[in-house]
C-alpha cells in the first residue's frame, strides 16, 4: 500500500485547510485510517481515526470539535478537515493505515505511512 498526503500549506490561525490522502494498491475499503502530525522537536502525536466503512470516528482532545476525518472509499481517499487552525497545529502531517482494531488504532499498531504533507500556521 502506498499512501501520498497532500494539501499541507500555509494558513493564519482561525483558518482551514483540507489535506488528503490518496492510497493506492491493497485493499482500501478495508482499512482503519489514521491520522499523525509531528511538530518540529517533538514526537509523532495521534490526530484522529476513522473506520473502514467511514461510520467511526474518534480524535484526539487537542482538536476535538475542529478537525473531522472522512472518507471517499471509491476514491481510495482519506481527508482531514482542520478548522479553526491554531498555531500549535503546525506540524508535519501523515496518514497511515491501522493495522489493529479500530479501538487501538496508534502509531505503534500503524502500518503503511504517507510521507507527509506540511501545514504551517502563523499567527
Amino acid at each position: 500500500v502506498q499512501l501520498q498526503a497532500s494539501g499541507g500549506g500555509s494558513a493564519q490561525a482561525g483558518g482551514s485547510l483540507r489535506l488528503s490522502c490518496a492510497a493506492s494498491g491493497g485493499t482500501f475499503g478495508s482499512y482503519h485510517m489514521s491520522w499523525f502530525r509531528q511538530a518540529p522537536g517533538k514526537e509523532r502525536e495521534f490526530v484522529g481515526s476513522i473506520s473502514w466503512s467511514g461510520s467511526t470516528t474518534n480524535y484526539a482532545e487537542s482538536v476535538k470539535g475542529r478537525f473531522t476525518i472522512t472518507r471517499d472509499n471509491a476514491k481510495n481517499t482519506v481527508y482531514l478537515q482542520m478548522k479553526s487552525l491554531e498555531v500549535e497545529d503546525m506540524a508535519v502531517y501523515y496518514c497511515a493505515v491501522c493495522a489493529a482494531r479500530f479501538a487501538y488504532c496508534s502509531a505503534s499498531t500503524s502500518t503503511y505511512w504517507g510521507l507527509g504533507t506540511l501545514v504551517t500556521v502563523s499567527s
